[in-house]
């Protein structure tokens, strides 16, 4: 299975988060907030879409962000917790893996078993995720090579 880009951005602007939550603060005043646009560029993706991502999962409660002066992206106690499988679910939506209704419909449509095997293997993957959270995929040793190649502002 293929995950669209949204999703794979949203799990690793959590990730990212989830580990900038963890890292030492630049002074013991002023802690390390990321801000969409140095997301983005960390990641190497373009500004706009981080920036409908950051909204998605700011609409679902996984992050706060703050404009302005002393803004940025912080998780949240949701966003630390959440489900891989029920975030990878709301982003890749509910749709067929298939799609046997498209310009030229399948004739097999009215009689086809493969649709309902993808769908179930579909589920099958989900609920392979469902139990991992947030906070467990950027646990060692995962987190400490994030805080590693994760650009830091000087």
């Amino acid at each position: 299975m293929r995950l669209l880009r949204s999703t794979d951005l949203a799990l690793r602007v959590l990730m990212r988060l989830a580990v900038t939550d963890e890292a030492p603060a630049a002074t013991p005043s002023t802690p390390v907030i990321p801000t969409t646009r140095e997301v983005a560029a960390a990641m190497e993706v373009p500004y706009t879409h981080a920036a409908k991502v950051v909204a998605e999962l700011q609409h679902l409660g996984l992050l706060e962000a703050r404009r302005g002066r002393g803004g940025g992206l912080t998780l949240t106690e949701r966003g630390r917790t959440a489900s891989v499988g029920a975030l990878v679910r709301t982003f890749e939506g509910d749709g067929d893996v298939v799609d046997c209704q498209g310009a030229t419909p399948c004739p097999l449509n009215s009689a086809c078993r493969l649709r309902g095997a993808l769908r179930r293997a579909q589920e099958a993957f989900f609920e392979s995720l469902d139990p991992i959270t947030v906070a467990d995929i950027v646990r060692e040793p995962t987190g400490p090579l994030l805080l590693g190649i994760t650009a830091r502002p000087e």
